[in-house]
């Protein structure tokens, strides 16, 4: 199923979704256009390697990957399919805690993905990137925060577009990827970033709403 638009529209623009949007879209275009063994000495630096972060625990260097594999994505298709998730499901989420809110929400909830893949790979030597886990935290809060909400969505072969509401949808996806985190079906993703993400997104998420009274749509 592929997602196109909500039925929740944002009376404001989002100025800290499209900055994240436009940071990581800097961050690609930089990194394709490096000499492949550049781009790939990139990756190592700055990406998430949880063997790498255990045998550096003392050493405050060690955890500046955590937030600098969020805004690195692995090909083309990767960044498209994070940012549209992004610009989907942030822009409404924004609207309800304010942009500086919103960030801080974003980043913690992208560490504690972060942490939920190191507990489940702690010796893995696979650097892990991309902005997963931060979304899936934007979609937990999206999940609770608007439930009469539907997304328009497309069902790709048929082709058939239909309107699912937000809470299916979302918890559509987020069985799907239980399911792969314990199957291990496609290893090579990180499931349990996105499992935890989403739950950090759907217990944290009041503690970041505007203090103005707000409707449910």
């Amino acid at each position: 199923m592929l997602p196109l638009r909500d039925t929740a529209p944002s009376r404001k623009v989002p100025i800290a979704t499209l900055s994240i949007i436009a940071l990581n879209i800097i961050v690609f275009v930089n990194q394709i256009k490096l000499p492949y063994d550049q781009a790939l000495d990139m990756i190592y630096k700055y990406a998430f390697i949880p063997s790498r972060f255990i045998s550096g625990l003392t050493n405050y260097e060690s955890y500046i990957p955590l937030f600098t594999s969020m805004f690195i994505h692995g090909n083309i298709l990767h960044i498209i399919s994070n940012m549209w998730s992004l610009w989907l499901f942030g822009d409404n989420v924004e609207e309800r805690m304010g942009s500086f809110r919103f960030i801080i929400f974003y980043l913690l909830t992208g560490l504690i993905a972060g942490f939920a893949h190191l507990i489940f790979n702690p010796m893995s030597n696979v650097p892990t990137v991309g902005a997963s886990g931060a979304i899936a935290g934007v979609m937990g809060a999206y999940f609770i925060m608007f439930p009469h909400s539907r997304i328009l969505t497309l069902i790709p072969f048929i082709p058939f577009f239909i309107r699912v509401p937000a809470p299916i949808f979302l918890l559509i996806w987020f069985v799907s990827q239980l399911r792969s985190g314990i199957t291990g079906v496609m290893g090579g993703v990180a499931w349990w970033a996105h499992i935890f993400g989403f739950l950090a997104g759907v217990f944290l998420y009041k503690k970041f709403l505007k203090k103005n009274k707000y409707y449910t749509r």
